[in-house]
């Protein structure tokens, strides 16, 4: 379904910073938990209960707004809740999800962009969970990075509305801006009718979270600000990858244009350099009679022929192309 670039660094971009440390600390932590601190004595009990009680996301009230008694809840729980799960199938899916679709959105994006975006969509959901489930009886604590999952779900339907997406169980494809509606929907049926122990408006509030992000918070100096700061944590990993320009910027070098907020969210960044070709070899190209022409089997490569190609991966990804088009591709990054 997610297609990456095939010139330059391809585990970069498979596997961007981002996502890789996301990873790695998840993992992480759900291996010291498991493995480590559960057998580790202290106080009566073990670490690791100690550690869910202090970490996980304690509820604020049970019955409407009757504060419970004792509870420990803490701010910075919003934050390392996220990082917390309750089991190795809950763990998998999370990390498979957050792969799937959060690789191809911070390459487009930006490392810096993304994390705060993920987080932030974290902690949306977790306010949603402590301030909403308590009104219709879901009062417990909460685990998982769902939450910040649904608003990259959110996102990648946003940015990739048309991108066919295999649901299950029916393992039809179906349009990402449809899959994304299937999914708030069930969510927000099963919010009000099931109590599973599922935070349900967890989930719906970490795609809210992304949608006011995309549509309004990005907007504002401050989010700027924090994106700059985020940046700056990995700048350092993602500026390798740039290293190589793809066949497309090789033929069109072209700085990136100025744009409006919503662009910015849906063009690609300089971290992802086959998708930033795509994106630069849209664009209108000064006429020069320097430009060399290029033919491949007899046939010459117009700037025609390229748009149509970008446009067949764009819309069905890099395997939808015939074996012609993917050889034209490969024999014009061997001639630049």
């Amino acid at each position: 379904m997610i297609n990456r670039n095939f010139g330059g660094s391809l585990f970069g971009s498979i596997m961007p910073p981002v996502i890789k440390t996301l990873l790695i600390i998840n993992v992480g932590v759900y291996i010291l938990e498991t493995f480590i601190l559960g057998f580790i004595p202290m106080m009566g009990t073990t670490l690791d209960r100690v550690f869910f009680h202090y970490f996980a996301l304690q509820p604020l009230f049970a019955n409407g707004l009757n504060y419970i008694d004792g509870n420990s809840f803490g701010f910075w729980q919003l934050l390392t809740y996220q990082f917390m799960h309750g089991g190795l199938w809950h763990l998998f899916f999370n990390m498979f999800a957050l792969w799937m679709f959060g690789m191809e959105l911070e390459n487009r994006w930006g490392s810096g962009k993304f994390l705060l975006y993920y987080l932030l969509s974290g902690i949306g959901a977790g306010l949603s969970q402590i301030f909403i489930s308590p009104f219709i009886g879901q009062v417990g604590p909460t685990v998982g990075a769902s939450g910040a999952i649904y608003g990259v779900l959110l996102a990648f339907g946003m940015t990739f509305p048309n991108r066919p997406i295999f649901m299950f169980p029916f393992f039809i494809p179906i349009p990402a801006k449809l899959f994304v509606i299937i999914f708030a929907g069930i969510e927000l049926f099963s919010g009000f009718s099931s109590n599973d122990g599922v935070a349900h408006f967890a989930h719906l509030g970490g795609a809210l979270t992304g949608l006011l992000i995309i549509l309004l918070l990005g907007k504002t100096s401050i989010y700027q600000s924090l994106e700059k700061l985020t940046g700056k944590l990995f700048n350092k990993k993602t500026s390798n990858t740039n290293s190589t320009r793809d066949f497309y910027s090789q033929m069109y070098e072209k700085s990136e244009p100025k744009s409006s907020f919503f662009d910015s969210w849906s063009k690609p960044k300089q971290e992802s350099k086959f998708e930033q070709s795509m994106y630069e070899a849209r664009q209108p190209k000064p006429q020069s009679s320097s430009r060399p022409t290029i033919t491949f089997e007899g046939e010459e490569i117009t700037q025609r022929r390229i748009d149509e190609i970008l446009d067949k991966i764009t819309a069905n990804g890099y395997q939808s192309l015939n074996e012609k088009e993917k050889r034209i591709l490969t024999e014009l990054s061997k001639k630049l």
